[in-house]
């Protein structure tokens, strides 16, 4: 049967990367049409898709800095959000109760407001998800949606442990030991090589130490790979275990998203309630922009954030599941949430496709803030009378700065998404600043003399330097561009759109390789 389900899954995640739509979108399809005829979930996908969320929450941890979750703007934003969504959905429910609609009129206040609560939450592995594919997920809205998913998987376990009764063990106060396992971590993860051992590495941190370790003491497991993740996140070789991990959790998430259309059988009356709750969904959104504009982050951080976020959650599942089991909530309505979660990321999934063609439209009428007034992470950025301009600053863009410094000076500067990287290359002595090249709004906002002859596209995400490469020839820059690939189709996309030089970095590597050999080791080869 799971061959059967692999088969429906390929073809219908093809057809909507033809389609130029996520693959997930063709996966929910896929879980659709196979419950329509007759297929039902099996205890083997569905552990699969536990695992495919655990490894994904891990892979999160081990880029999250912990000092985003005390920012004002993250666990403050996250709890408005969570007690305006909860009190405005319950007020609906109420009104449709009182007008007799669906199956809201045999339901108490008490058990409307458990609703609303479940319907507050946003899809932490669609969101993620969506930000991979669109490389933004170090983007400044990138990382404000993750901090908020990372605040209501938190809210989700207070309320799971109060709801259940189940309170933790006492043996769970010796996880506030674990830090002190942090250096023998570090130093395990170092010998651990590159290969196959820091794939095994990472499974055993995530399912084993953390979601493992969590759940032996009565807490959620996926909290635990999300603090394992998060304790390691500081360790030079978290990156390169995120991108060893990130083909397996990526097919391990197929299996999720049929899930979840496997999940309950529609029926009609689950169908009209579930359009009844998506009427409901954009209330949510506006929230989120609202509260977001109330932190003073610019129009496009505030409304691709609420496009990420723009979803119901499994999580509403999950509540629907236990209130059903407690008998708070006629079975029905998990058939309902069910079709609502899946039709919320039918429909964000190509807004989010979309995100920058509908900011560049909306921020037309949509008021911005005056400069000064603004977030610190989304103010101006003065590029000084540098002449060489690198985006990305990761290991190729580093390199990159760092030959080019041999020859041209103290004339260069890079942009990185990441403060904390920023803040290390200013301490190696680089020039390094902090900004999202992806953002429409970037050139438009850059404090400069206009002297940039040079531009480098190093991010890693071809996506981001496509996007950034339309937003540089937009503003009818006249110097000279270079960017990376790393497949030929990607390189062949590059140069249509314009850049004077695409350079696969697998190619380029080879002859680097041959020239570092010739220059340094001079070997007494006669040629044929």
């Amino acid at each position: 049967m799971e061959l059967i389900y692999i088969i429906a899954a390929f073809l219908a995640g093809f057809i909507a990367l033809r389609c130029k739509l996520p693959p997930l979108v063709g996966f929910l399809v896929a879980g659709f049409a196979l419950n329509t005829a007759g297929y039902t979930s099996t205890p083997v996908l569905t552990t699969l898709a536990d695992l495919g969320v655990t490894l994904l929450l891990f892979t999160i941890g081990l880029k999250l800095d912990v000092k985003t979750l005390l920012a004002k703007e993250i666990w403050g934003g996250a709890t408005l959000h969570n007690l305006l969504t909860t009190g405005l959905f319950t007020l609906a429910l109420l009104i449709l109760k009182q007008l007799g609609i669906g199956m809201m009129a045999d339901l108490e206040v008490a058990q409307l407001a458990l609703l609303g609560f479940a319907l507050s939450f946003s899809s932490t592995v669609f969101a993620i998800k969506v930000l991979q594919e669109k490389g933004e997920l170090n983007a400044t809205y990138g990382t404000l949606a993750i901090g908020i998913l990372v605040m209501q998987d938190i809210f989700a376990v207070i309320f799971l442990t109060v709801s259940t009764g189940k309170i933790p063990e006492i043996t769970a106060l010796a996880l506030f030991a674990l830090p002190l396992l942090r250096p023998s971590l570090f130093k395990i993860l170092d010998r651990a090589g590159h290969g196959e051992m820091l794939v095994l590495y990472g499974i055993f941190l995530a399912l084993v130490t953390g979601a493992g370790l969590f759940e032996l003491v009565g807490m959620k497991a996926d909290l635990g790979a999300l603090i394992m993740g998060m304790m390691l996140a500081a360790h030079p070789k978290s990156s390169e275990m995120s991108k060893s991990l990130f083909n397996l959790k990526e097919l391990l998430l197929v299996c999720f998203f049929l899930n979840i259309g496997l999940a309950e059988q529609p029926t009609l009356d689950g169908l009209l309630m579930a359009l009844l709750l998506m009427v409901m969904l954009p209330l949510k959104g506006i929230l989120y922009y609202v509260i977001f504009n109330l932190f003073r982050y610019r129009v496009r951080t505030s409304l691709l954030g609420t496009l990420t976020l723009f979803n119901y959650s499994e999580f509403g599942l999950i509540v629907g599941g236990l209130a059903y089991k407690m008998g708070m909530l006629p079975g029905s309505f998990l058939v309902a949430i069910a079709i609502a979660v899946s039709l919320s990321f039918l429909i964000a999934a190509p807004l989010n496709s979309l995100g920058h063609r509908l900011y560049k439209d909306a921020s037309k009428w949509l008021k911005e803030f005056e400069p000064e007034k603004l977030n610190a992470s989304d103010r101006l950025i003065d590029l000084g009378d540098k002449q060489i301009l690198i985006l990305g600053m990761g290991r190729i863009g580093s390199g990159a700065y760092d030959e080019l410094v041999e020859t041209y000076g103290n004339n260069i500067i890079g942009v990185e998404t990441r403060e904390d990287s920023v803040l290390q290359h200013q301490e190696e002595g680089r020039h390094v600043i902090h900004g999202d090249a992806t953002d429409p709004d970037f050139w438009a906002r850059v404090i400069s003399k206009q002297n940039i002859k040079l531009i480098l596209l190093a991010m890693p995400h071809s996506h981001a330097n496509s996007f950034a490469l339309e937003q540089i020839r937009e503003r009818n820059y006249q110097g000279q561009i270079a960017a990376i690939a790393k497949y030929s189709d990607e390189e062949q996309e590059l140069t249509a759109l314009g850049v004077d030089a695409a350079f696969n970095i697998y190619q380029e590597a080879g002859s680097g390789f041959a020239r570092h050999v010739c220059e340094h080791l001079t070997p007494q080869i006669k040629s044929n």
